[in-house]
């Protein structure tokens, strides 16, 4: 399990030269005019996670598999997108596809580069979006509630439940709070999430800064920053222009070009850990002489469940699961040292899954 994560944004804001530089091609055309990107382009990334290189250094893995996280460029927005202007309509249908929204923020001055709106104002942008979204929201949820109004009549239980689901959202959305804002039971959830809300899906913004206002930000950036924390948001600085530089250099090279801006890490990287926080995952280990690979779970899931994001099979035939912390199998130079050590062990159907456990599950076929 990865997740799909849409980069969206006003025109001109650098996303689809972001995407170009996460994805390390040039399927997505960034150019300066509006509505570049006809079509929504797809690339899939691997995740970094160094601690998947040492399990395989210690347990000799002849290949490494990393989870992957895929991104979405989608059509650029204007205002009225809501109303069919621009590509409105393509874009409202694309976002649903995705389980977050990065949002693309320009932060940074540049005469050569036009603005669609004539102006520098990231947080502007941010509601201009926010209130298309908004709009397309109320409009699905008034054609929702018309089409559910004879089931509601007729006692539909799976009909009640959405129409009190979607009068809630409305409720949000008349008051200028998005569908997130919204609080959601436990046991609501499954019927929330086939809403498919705009509005309902997680944001990470991200601030599209200078080259050398990434590593600090600039005061546009911290605008929005606050932005986030008042909404509960994620939010990530990056430069899209130099993850497009990091994009073209070797391994090596990007080290040493990240340490002369005072970078500890590349943007990618913070990007995803930034969107595996929005939305509650991390990630478990199988490792072998074979192969090492990461697996990415939802926090809070169980062993079992865990097992069937390999093979369902391994879910409905789950009899126990075999485990060691990434520290303890580091620490004891593999599992045998780890078993010599006490820190192995072996866990139910209710053992909840820890970010960086490494897993071995039993089953019956």
């Amino acid at each position: 399990m990865g997740f799909r994560m849409g980069i969206v944004g006003l025109p001109n804001v650098g996303k689809s030269t972001l995407f170009n530089a996460l994805t390390r091609t040039a399927a997505a055309q960034a150019a300066n005019f509006p509505f570049c990107t006809i079509e929504p382009n797809v690339g899939e990334v691997a995740v970094p996670d160094p601690r998947l290189d040492k399990l395989a250094t210690i347990a000799g893995s002849k290949q490494i598999i990393p989870t992957r996280i895929t991104f979405v460029d989608i059509a650029g927005l204007v205002k009225g997108a809501s109303k069919g202007e621009g590509l409105g309509n393509q874009f409202l249908a694309n976002i649903r596809e995705v389980d977050a929204i990065a949002h693309v923020l320009r932060c940074f001055e540049d005469g050569d580069i036009t603005h669609v709106e004539g102006r520098i104002d990231p947080v502007a942008d941010a509601e201009t979006i926010e209130t298309e979204l908004m709009i397309a929201d109320l409009e699905s949820i008034e054609r929702r509630l018309a089409n559910l109004s004879r089931k509601v009549k007729g006692g539909d239980k799976e009909a009640v439940e959405q129409e009190m689901l979607l009068k809630r959202a409305a409720a949000a959305l008349s008051e200028g709070h998005p569908a997130r804002t919204v609080a959601v039971a436990e046991d609501e959830l499954k019927s929330w999430n086939m809403l498919q809300l705009l509005t309902a899906k997680p944001v990470l913004y991200v601030c599209n800064v200078e080259e050398d206002k990434a590593a600090v930000g600039n005061s546009q950036s911290d605008r929005v920053a606050e932005m986030a924390a008042k909404q509960g948001a994620g939010h990530v600085v990056i430069s899209a222009r130099i993850e497009e530089e990091i994009s073209q250099l070797d391994a090596e090279e990007a080290t040493m070009f990240l340490e002369e801006l005072g970078l500890h890490e590349a943007g990618l990287d913070r990007l995803i850990r930034a969107g595996y926080d929005l939305l509650g995952l991390q990630t478990y280990f199988t490792v072998g002489p074979k192969e090492a690979r990461a697996w990415t779970i939802s926090k809070g899931t169980l062993a079992p469940q865990a097992a069937g994001v390999i093979h369902g099979d391994f879910e409905r035939g789950f009899i126990r699961a075999e485990t060691v912390g990434y520290d303890d199998y580091v620490a004891g130079s593999g599992e045998a040292g780890a078993r010599e050590a006490g820190k192995f062990r072996v866990e139910g159907k209710t053992y909840e899954v820890k970010d960086g456990d490494v897993l071995h599950f039993l089953f019956n076929a």
